[in-house]
């Protein structure tokens, strides 16, 4: 297992200047709201002011992602003790411009445009991911079981470009890791049929409950596509179906070939990882939640590189998607 170093570390001045540029985006007297397109458009034009190093490394990894596709930024100001306790509500979000939905957005702004998706999570553009009682063996954000390797809703035609996860707090047993593998280190490793079958339409990957859509309704597609040399990659090893029996031993190969070359980042309070969703599946290490107020608490946020290509799934141009059915937000 390689264990993944930060890409950038920021200094002490480089994480204050960043708290300054966050301390703009407050709001009135009754606070401001993360999701209002407003606060978000101001997060757009204060992005320019965040530290150079710091926008130069978020706008390189939007241009090439590198071989393992995931970037690992430490040291950004997350609040603090005025945090609380970790929330253990199923579907709990983060509403208010706090100092991390505040870093978040501002990211999101310098890869693309925040985005959020109307049944999962409310459609918040900032959501919490946290381990939920009774959800230990869910494979999603509130389990802690060992979370499958997976593109961001793989099923979804306009799913992420970008996951984003900012560490609020640490999993007090160090068990808790980000597991990453792109297609670009898997595809040297990966023989020839495999990858032919791969490239073909023969895979079904069924959308969560939470959508509403019947995994019947799920179209057939490749796990490949785009450029043969440097493909992108769509898959849910929880959710995608080989139809065929050649499918079956391509995706049990690159299953083999995910493991080979994980990665995994135990991530600690002001780490900001930034997964690019289009070559690179995401996982979790297992771990033990103690429900007392003390365990791993990230934020995510979803980035869309070119929001204009969902225009017909976002009422209003705003920046939740309907769900593949087309109802809209």
């Amino acid at each position: 297992m390689e264990v993944s170093a930060p890409d950038l570390v920021l200094t002490g001045a480089e994480s204050a200047a960043t708290e300054r540029v966050v301390a703009l985006l407050g709001g009135g007297p009754q606070g401001a709201l993360v999701d209002d397109p407003a606060w978000v458009a101001s997060a757009r034009d204060h992005w320019e002011e965040l530290p150079a190093r710091l926008r130069r490394t978020l706008r390189s990894f939007r241009r090439d992602p590198g071989t393992g596709g995931a970037l690992l930024v430490r040291g950004l100001p997350v609040g603090g003790a005025a945090l609380g306790a970790t929330p253990v509500t199923d579907g709990s979000v983060q509403r208010a411009a706090t100092v991390p939905a505040s870093v978040l957005v501002l990211a999101a702004c310098g890869l693309g445009d925040p985005a959020a998706f109307r049944p999962e999570k409310t459609g918040a553009l900032v959501q919490d991911v946290v381990p939920v009682p009774g959800r230990e063996e869910f494979q999603g954000n509130a389990g802690s079981v060992l979370l499958t390797f997976h593109n961001e809703n793989a099923f979804h035609p306009h799913r992420p470009d970008f996951v984003m996860l900012l560490c609020l707090r640490a999993d007090p047993e160090g068990l808790a890791g980000l597991r990453t593998s792109c297609v670009r280190e898997v595809l040297p490793l990966m023989d020839g049929e495999t990858r032919a079958a791969l490239w073909r339409p023969e895979f079904r990957t069924a959308p969560p409950p939470s959508f509403g859509a019947a995994d019947g309704r799920a179209e057939p597609h490749p796990v490949l596509t785009g450029a043969y040399e440097d493909p992108d990659l769509r898959v849910d090893m929880a959710a995608t179906e080989p139809l065929t029996e050649r499918g079956a031993a391509a995706l049990g190969e690159l299953r083999v070939l995910f493991e080979r070359t994980a990665r995994t980042a135990r991530l600690e309070p002001g780490d900001l990882a930034v997964v690019d969703n289009r070559i690179t599946v995401h996982g979790r290490t297992a771990f033990s939640p103690r429900f007392d107020g003390t365990d791993r608490w990230l934020q995510r946020t979803f980035v869309l590189a070119d929001l204009r290509r969902s225009r017909a799934h976002r009422a209003g141009d705003g920046y939740v998607l309907a769900d593949p059915a087309g109802r809209r937000a």
